[in-house]
């Protein structure tokens, strides 16, 4: 620590004896005409209702994120949970998982299993062949429909480029990445090729991650990996770790492929194809590898099989005016996805595989009509989900398979339909309102295969309208300053992990699938001040409050009627998923950026998250799950001719053992012990150096220290210790 702020220091008076050089950096834009991605369309941010956080993607750069995940944690106002190194789980306002929506070239990437406990599909998304990418916080359904209570991740992959002067265009990069803590290798390349009327993209990455390092200093003894199974003469064996700060099996490997074709057919109209594969390799789920029963590791293994993501997508783009509209989209895609999970207890000689296959299909129309001073955006979606599901036992030692029990029914689907509207007035230069209204239609069906369960219902049949919309107004008293108010509805759609999974949850609870099961619905408020200004201070001050009713719980259950069932040989109390719950959830979020110098600029991102939700076991009110500590970062960024460098401070306060959630508290494994032997999460911080340094217009280079005083720490509800001290170098070459 010492070293860090000795370092700081200095950096800091360099700084004050060298400012009296006023230049002014010309990357730095006019605050109030920053273009955002809302309502599916760009608008000015300072005309939004509530809070938009941009990506700078020349920031990311900067920073290195390994991940898409790590993108958004870099960021500062986004949570990131990991269970495991090949994984992150956006944390948004209190919600997560399958309550926020994840969106990639206008296509929503959620689908009929995104579940209720962490998932990882966010790291198939390439950090290094992204334009631009947002997070809009707060409900989204009134354009994206189900799912997107929190808030939803809005990402944009590069885009091909047109020649402008009759010659071939040939642009491209190549771009490679290591780093030390977990022996990380990289390599990108991407190249277009442009014509008049044509274009084409293409963009390759790889990644290998070996096994994650954790830091040396602070954090319990618990949180080291001190034994692991390996098979040993056909016997399960627990082994010393000769390196127990070495978090052994967490490492894997992926790689992400983008491809698309653009044609110009007019001036005003164009046609583009895309194709987007992103694929890992076995990952391991470090948060049960590392799990004890009776004293001893629980698991031999546990992993997710290859998660593979592979999207189709066809998009048509006119600015051709006619009296429907002045702008309009159509994109249809086909999505499927392969996920897989593997497990076999220590001792045992049965490896279970459970795998799944979701293909998607989706149409989209968006359209855009101005009227004076008015603008009007609406539009039409739907969706076709379809899961197959089965599960199949191995014999080890004698490679031996028989069928097992599915997670989901197989051959289930679900379906949405969709219609918005939003009008958008801008009455003098002070003020602007947005009112929208959005119809949404959902269905889902599911058939249970009765042979290894006898469940008492052959299908389940739901069908739900939901009706949402959003009333916003934003003031301009004067310019740089912005207060906003935006009032929304959203709600989600029970889907085939809601409705149809069955699934031992721990031992002697299994989880039964609930028929009965309806849609949650959540009414958000939000308030916001902000200023712009231009090199001077700027800030952004929300608050929020959003309720969730018609909450879906986990709470006991009768099933064939009793309120226990054989399975795996033993008693099993029965559970399900039941509309019995309610959530609140309020915070404050705040963003500042003051300009020291036109050379030194320090960023501030606080976050602020509360909530109360109906427990699993009870009616009465406890602490949310999906609510972090107090988090954030701090930063000095210092630009000098070619060099930029930012020291960046991540902090994370105490969850103390009476505010975790129950469902946290049974998570012993993962928690450290307060004096009194109770879970808790213990605040964490971690100094952080990047630089940037380009050769010339083609070359560059960057090098950064994370984790510079080499804390050992385990951010909230994670399963795998975070890194620790790390040195990342890589090089990019454009042409």
């Amino acid at each position: 620590m010492k070293n860090g702020i000795s370092f700081l220091f200095c950096l800091c008076m360099f700084l004050r004896a060298d400012g009296q050089d006023r230049e002014v950096r010309d990357t730095v834009r006019e605050l109030d005409n920053i273009i955002v991605e809302y309502n599916k369309w760009e608008q000015k941010i300072n005309e939004v209702p509530n809070k938009i956080v941009r990506v700078d993607m020349k920031e990311a750069r900067l920073r290195n994120p390994q991940t898409a995940a790590d993108l958004l944690a870099m960021g500062g106002a986004v949570f990131i949970q990991k269970s495991q190194l090949g994984g992150g789980s956006p944390m948004i306002r209190g919600f997560a998982t399958n309550r926020v929506l994840i969106v990639v070239d206008g296509v929503r990437m959620n689908n009929a299993i995104f579940r209720s406990g962490n998932i990882q599909n966010i790291i198939s998304i390439d950090p290094l062949a992204l334009d631009e990418a947002e997070v809009i916080f707060g409900p989204g359904s009134l354009i994206y429909g189900s799912d997107a209570i929190g808030g939803v991740m809005d990402f944009h992959s590069l885009k091909p480029r047109f020649s402008r002067d009759g010659k071939l265009l040939v642009k491209g990069s190549a771009f490679t990445r290591y780093s030390t803590v977990n022996n990380e290798r990289t390599v990108h390349a991407d190249i277009n090729f442009g014509a008049g009327k044509m274009s084409a993209l293409t963009s390759v990455s790889y990644s290998r991650f070996g096994d994650l390092r954790m830091g040396l200093h602070g954090g319990q003894d618990s949180y080291l990996r001190p034994e692991y199974v390996r098979r040993i003469n056909n016997a399960d064996s627990i082994v010393p770790n000769q390196y127990p700060r070495v978090q052994r099996f967490s490492g894997y490997d992926q790689w992400n492929i983008l491809q698309k074709m653009a044609f110009r057919i007019s001036e005003t109209e164009s046609l583009q194809y895309s194709f987007t594969y992103a694929g890992t390799g076995n990952a391991p789920r470090y948060d049960r590898l590392i799990q004890y029963r009776q004293g001893k590791l629980r698991f031999a293994e546990w992993y997710y099989g290859p998660m593979i993501w592979r999207m189709h997508q066809l998009q048509f783009s006119s600015k051709k005016k006619t009296a429907l509209y002045d702008e309009s989209k159509w994109v249809t895609s086909y999505q499927d996805y392969d996920e897989s999970r593997f497990e076999r207890p220590r001792g045992s000689a049965s490896l279970i595989q459970q795998a799944e296959r979701v293909t998607v299909y989706t149409l989209n129309w968006d359209a855009l009509k101005e009227a004076g001073n008015a603008q009007i955006f609406y539009g039409l979606e739907g969706n076709l989900n379809k899961v197959n599901s089965f599960g199949m036992r191995k014999n080890i030692n004698t490679g031996e398979t028989v069928p097992f029990l599915s997670r989901y029914p197989d051959g289930s689907r679900t379906s949405a339909l969709g219609a918005y509207l939003t009008y958008k007035q801008t009455l003098g230069e002070k003020f602007t309102l947005t009112a929208g209204a959005r119809f949404s239609y959902n269905t889902l069906h599911a058939t249970f295969d009765t042979t290894f369960i006898k469940f008492p219902y052959e299908r389940v049949d739901l069908r739900d309208a939901a009706p949402t919309g959003s009333l916003g107004l934003v003031y301009r008293p004067k310019k740089g300053w912005q207060l906003n108010m935006n009032l929304s509805t959203g709600f989600r759609m029970p889907n085939i992990d809601d409705m149809g999974k069955f699934f031992e949850t721990a031992p002697g609870l299994v989880t039964v699938p609930n028929p009965d099961l309806r849609s949650e619905y959540a009414w958000n408020i939000e308030v916001g001040l902000a200023r712009r200004s231009f090199q001077k201070v700027n800030f952004e001050l929300t608050a929020f409050y959003t309720i969730l009713d018609n909450a879906i719980v986990r709470r006991p259950f009768t099933f064939n009627g009793g309120d226990s069932i054989i399975f795996g040989g033993i008693s099993s109390a029965v559970e399900a998923l039941q509309n019995l719950g309610r959530a609140n959830v309020w915070g404050l979020q705040l963003a500042s950026e003051v300009y020291i110098t036109p050379k030194l600029i320090w960023q501030l991102n606080a976050n602020w998250v509360k909530g109360r939700e109906t427990d699993d076991a009870s009616d009465i009110q406890v602490p949310i799950r999906h609510a972090p500590p107090f988090y954030g970062n701090s930063n000095l960024r210092y630009t000098a001719g070619k060099l930029t460098a930012e020291f960046t401070l991540f902090y994370n306060a105490t969850v103390r053992a009476e505010d975790l959630a129950p469902s946290e508290k049974a998570k012993a494994d993962i928690y450290a012990r307060d004096v009194m032997g109770n879970p808790y999460s213990p605040s964490w911080y971690t100094l952080n150096l990047k630089c940037s340094y380009p050769i010339n217009r083609h070359f560059s280079l960057n090098a950064g220290w994370e984790n510079m005083t080499n804390q050992r720490y385990r951010p909230y509800s994670s399963g795998i210790v975070s890194a620790g001290s790390n040195i990342v170098l890589s090089a990019r070459a454009v042409f």
